[in-house]
């Protein structure tokens, strides 16, 4: 007999689409909004204490780790929030599934550690590697709860399990670090902050497992699942391999850490700019779409996404773009100037970084509309062509700045493809596309020049980085409202009166 799942506890679940939509908003941008402001306070204290070398050292593990965690979810997250009424069958199996193979997937890693060490020429990744890897055992306890959360739209929780588990991971880094630890802290911090998910996931999900009568009849949802969750498994899998080519080419490529490290800088900071942004969008994007699909007309499910699309470009072209406009001062005053090298990468990083969040909402899009094969294809043609170029331009004898370019360039072009996709999936024609995106990168971009211009004679300083800011807000806003554009009104509207929010807020 098919058991019920039981209902979401504490709110998130309940309501409707718009309701939903609005609230996962809300909460999805006020927690990565402030998951990144406590990572970056972490982040800055312990960049002051680390060396380069430390960082690239972590860098060079960070690959392996996220592959067998990938691994071990197996694309089941997205597969269960796909489902319109998934089963506690379902669920179930996934439970059990993620164990299994996160515990073989550890005793692979940890009998292979002396190989990894051997290929990066650095014999402390055999014990950093096998303390490190024993983060994707603790998260496969956690799997199929974070999938409740989240295909039940319960941001709130999820925000609140996010923030504690950064909270407590950070303060165990910068105890570490502080002792002298160095990159045995960062590991430690990876480790606590998974440990501490998996813990209030369990906390805030109300679905708990039941005992396996017996492996082949529990695990058989999890197969049926899977001619759908395998096309995202490899998809994810191109994704940590195209994230993560230069943490493992460049400490092949440079031993001793220290490029990889200077590049791990950069690139964390445009991640968690990213990740504030591109959080919000994956957080509501999928469980928002594929209602949409079951519940709306094709036209509906077209205005959908291109509200969706018009709010996030509004939203991430300023703030990356602006984070490599300040990138400079932010690196040498923040971090010192032993990272000086990470600014130059990470304003180009950033250059990417704006389109990222859009290119998070077409995959969302692609995978309500059941499409995981598209997901896959568009994946693993983009990681060949990453690793295929870094690897050509080293034999070439191009230094780090070039391969860089080169990534930078190939990923904003794929958008490209992604845009394709849309189009034959929903009727996005390219002239709409362009009007839903290109308006906001041309007033970013002018707005960055301009504070640029009227602040590069300035020393780095507080000040200038204070006035790089200042000038770049008032003239992006100020260009907005000049310009009537709507989205502007509409978020001003949205945030200052409450009275009107749900009905302002599905509007964006």
């Amino acid at each position: 007999m098919r058991q019920p799942l039981p209902s979401p506890t504490g709110g998130g679940g309940g309501g409707s689409l718009k309701s939903k939509t609005a609230q996962g908003l809300i909460w999805g941008g006020f927690s990565n909004g402030m998951m990144q402001l406590l990572q970056a306070a972490f982040g800055v204290w312990i960049l002051n204490i680390i060396t380069p070398e430390d960082s690239g050292k972590v860098a060079a593990l960070v690959i392996f780790s996220n592959i067998a965690s990938v691994l071990q979810e197996s694309g089941f997250t997205a597969a269960l929030a796909n489902k319109r009424e998934p089963t506690h069958e379902e669920y179930n199996a996934v439970f059990w599934f993620n164990i299994l193979v996160g515990i073989a997937l550890y005793i692979i890693l940890f009998c292979a550690a002396p190989l990894i060490a051997d290929f990066y020429h650095d014999p402390v990744l055999r014990p950093l590697g096998r303390f490190a890897f024993l983060g994707f055992v603790f998260s496969s306890f956690g799997t199929a709860q974070r999938a409740y959360l989240f295909g039940h739209l319960m941001v709130k929780q999820t925000s609140i399990m996010q923030l504690a588990s950064i909270t407590l991971s950070g303060i165990a880094a910068v105890c570490l670090t502080s002792a002298g630890l160095a990159y045995w802290g960062l590991a430690a911090q990876s480790l606590i902050y998974v440990a501490s998910v998996t813990a209030f996931a369990w906390l805030f999900s109300p679905w708990r497992p039941t005992w396996p009568r017996g492996l082949r009849v529990t695990l058989r949802p999890a197969w049926q699942m899977f001619g759908f969750s395998s096309k995202l498994l490899i998809n994810s899998l191109a994704f940590q391999l195209n994230n993560n080519a230069f943490g493992v080419l460049l400490n092949r490529f440079f031993p001793g850490g220290y490029i990889a490290g200077i590049y791990d800088n950069a690139r964390k900071w445009d991640d968690r700019a990213i990740a504030t942004i591109g959080g919000m969008v994956q957080g509501v994007a999928q469980p928002v779409l594929r209602e949409s699909v079951q519940d709306a007309s094709a036209a509906g499910v077209l205005n959908t996404f291109r509200k969706l699309l018009r709010f996030t470009c509004f939203v991430s072209f300023p703030c990356l773009l602006g984070l490599a406009l300040i990138a400079e001062d932010f690196i040498v005053l923040l971090a010192g100037e032993k990272w000086h090298e990470s600014a130059l990468l990470m304003s180009m990083l950033c250059l990417y970084g704006a389109f990222s969040p859009v290119v998070t909402l077409y995959s969302n899009l692609v995978i309500s509309r059941g499409r995981s094969t598209i997901n896959m294809v568009i994946g693993l043609l983009n990681c060949a062509l990453v690793w295929g170029g870094i690897i050509v331009l080293h034999a070439l004898g191009y230094e780090l700045t070039e391969m860089v370019i080169f990534y930078v360039v190939l990923n904003i072009g794929w958008l490209l493809v992604w845009q394709a996709c849309a189009r034959r999936l929903i009727g996005l024609s390219w002239w709409n596309a362009l009007k839903d995106i290109a308006p906001f990168f041309v007033f970013a971009l002018a707005v960055m020049v301009a504070a640029y211009f009227a602040t590069r004679a300035l020393p780095i300083s507080w000040l200038r980085l204070f006035l790089r800011i200042l000038i770049a807000v008032v003239f992006y806003v100020g260009s907005l409202w000049i310009a009537r554009a709507r989205i502007l009104r509409e978020s001003i509207d949205y945030i200052f009166h409450r009275k009107e929010r749900n009905n302002e807020a599905t509007r964006l």
